[in-house]
């Protein structure tokens, strides 16, 4: 019996993605034309699953890519959306707004290449973010015991699920690939004994996409 389900939608392309720069709160212009294809896509294919079997309410985080995704979910789906800071993604420092290539040389690697070091002044390391963003995740989900949530959420969300949910230790160097607008489902079954266990039951589900323009390879 599944009694919780959790179904993580990654934002579609955000200007600042097909820019190349680091999307903090300063740069983040919202999503590309591409980036609203991809988003209504995603949200025809919840929608199909809504009618047989309906979400509860949409959780996103405040940055705008996060928010128009959501809104584009919430608008298809006629459920509420909440707007939660605990959804937020990483923090950038004086990163926000500049080329990735360049942060990522500067700091000799990307956020996971370091994992307890800063990749730039007031930044996060990759584990304090990991940790801070897990305890968030864990509230979020014990608020919504019982229900059918769907989550527009950064790739770093998506990641700090896989982390909590199968019981990653922080630090890994294991990671998971996390395409825009991809769908990434998360069931608490409960079997006939009582006993209780997360179960993935997808990740990084493009196939609604199939139809769009693909996204150039970095």
């Amino acid at each position: 019996m599944i009694t919780t389900e959790l179904v993580f939608v990654r934002h579609g392309q955000a200007q600042c993605n097909a820019d190349g720069l680091v999307g903090g709160p300063r740069t983040c212009t919202g999503l590309t034309n591409l980036g609203y294809a991809q988003a209504e896509q995603a949200a025809r294919r919840l929608a199909t699953e809504h009618l047989k079997k309906p979400f509860d309410v949409i959780y996103t985080g405040p940055r705008i890519r996060l928010v128009q995704t959501g809104e584009i979910i919430a608008q298809t789906l006629q459920i509420p959306v909440h707007h939660d800071d605990r959804l937020d993604g990483p923090v950038h420092g004086d990163a926000d707004g500049r080329p990735w290539d360049a942060v990522k040389t500067a700091a000799d690697g990307g956020p996971h290449a370091h994992p307890d070091t800063p990749w730039a002044n007031g930044s996060d390391t990759w584990n304090g973010f990991l940790e801070r963003a897990g305890r968030n995740l864990s509230q979020l989900i014990e608020e919504n015991h019982g229900k059918r949530v769907v989550f527009a959420a950064h790739g770093e969300t998506v990641i700090t699920a896989h982390t909590l949910l199968l019981g990653i230790p922080i630090g890994s160097p294991s990671g998971f690939t996390h395409n825009h607008a991809s769908i990434t489902r998360w069931q608490h079954h409960r079997n006939r004994l009582g006993q209780t266990r997360w179960m993935l039951d997808r990740h990084n589900d493009t196939e609604h996409l199939s139809l769009l323009t693909p996204e150039p390879t970095p």
